[in-house]
């Protein structure tokens, strides 16, 4: 399938065009995945005048490896440079500022849904439902382009769950041709619904996982050496420290480049074109 985003560069982050929100507005706890601790609302104190990380090139090694997980999915360029028309955090009133940080989060869930929405709309066999997808696509980013008040009071967990019916469906059409769906061949599908599925440090070795629901499961340090993810249904799935190596994820939907980005993997690993192989898997290598 070709990359869906392709074409889309404004669902990918582009730090140059953002004053560093994820950076201020986001706390984190001090971890394996952050070297200390900070509260919403205060900048990092890696953070530079110009906005840039100043260890952007050693986050991994100094503690941050959180950070290089991280995507905002373009919802900082979109935040700095349309919600607030380029007025930065830092020249505002600490109003300003506030509502530039409570928004934030806000435009990053609906752009994680325009990704999804996007990814839908590219694959054929979700055709029977592609008018209501882009029906809510539509929708998803007029939402996006709301003013500052409007943007901090919206429900977006009811946003999120109207979206999710139709991206449910997505699915089972999509899988349903592998086993993974309803009605589907192979088996029906039997061993393929994994949503929600405890599976942390599972031994997943050469699994047969094709077309399988992985939506919201806990794969975090799983071994998946040369599973096949074939056409699953990605979304959600934690994959903190699994271990991907030769494993083929080919066609899987859904799935975005901060879970890649936190999982493990080598060469042999097949992925979708719509994310990327993570520079540190080739330095792991």
């Amino acid at each position: 399938m070709p990359d869906p985003i392709a074409g889309l560069p404004e669902l990918r982050g582009d730090c140059a065009r953002c004053f560093g929100l994820c950076c201020v507005a986001l706390p984190f706890a001090a971890s394996a995945d952050f070297a200390l601790n900070k509260p919403a609302g205060k900048p990092c104190p890696s953070l530079q005048d110009d906005h840039r990380c100043g260890i952007h090139a050693d986050l991994r090694t100094k503690g941050f490896t959180g950070c290089t997980v991280y995507d905002c999915f373009g919802a900082g360029q979109k935040v700095s440079q349309l919600t607030f028309g380029g007025r930065d955090w830092r020249t505002g009133s600490k109003e300003h500022a506030r509502r530039m940080f409570d928004v934030f989060p806000v435009v990053r869930q609906l752009h994680e849904l325009l990704w999804y929405l996007t990814e839908a709309l590219a694959l054929s066999a979700a055709r029977p439902v592609h008018p209501e997808l882009r029906q809510a696509l539509e929708e998803t980013e007029r939402l996006t382009r709301q003013a500052p008040e409007a943007l901090a009071a919206l429900d977006v967990a009811a946003h999120r769950q109207r979206v999710n019916v139709l991206l449910l469906r997505t699915s089972e059409l999509a899988r349903a041709g592998t086993g993974g769906g309803k009605g589907g061949r192979k088996n029906k599908g039997k061993g393929k619904d994994r949503r929600g599925a405890d599976l942390i440090g599972a031994r997943l070795r050469g699994a047969d996982l094709r077309g399988a629901s992985l939506r919201g499961a806990y794969l975090i340090a799983a071994d998946l050496t040369g599973a096949d993810l074939r056409d699953a249904d990605m979304i959600g799935a934690d994959l903190r420290d699994a271990d991907l190596s030769d494993a083929d994820l080919t066609g899987a939907f859904f799935l975005t480049q901060p879970q890649i980005n936190a999982a493990r993997g080598n060469a042999g690993t097949r992925l979708p074109e719509s994310v990327t192989r993570p520079v540190h898997w080739t330095a792991a290598g």
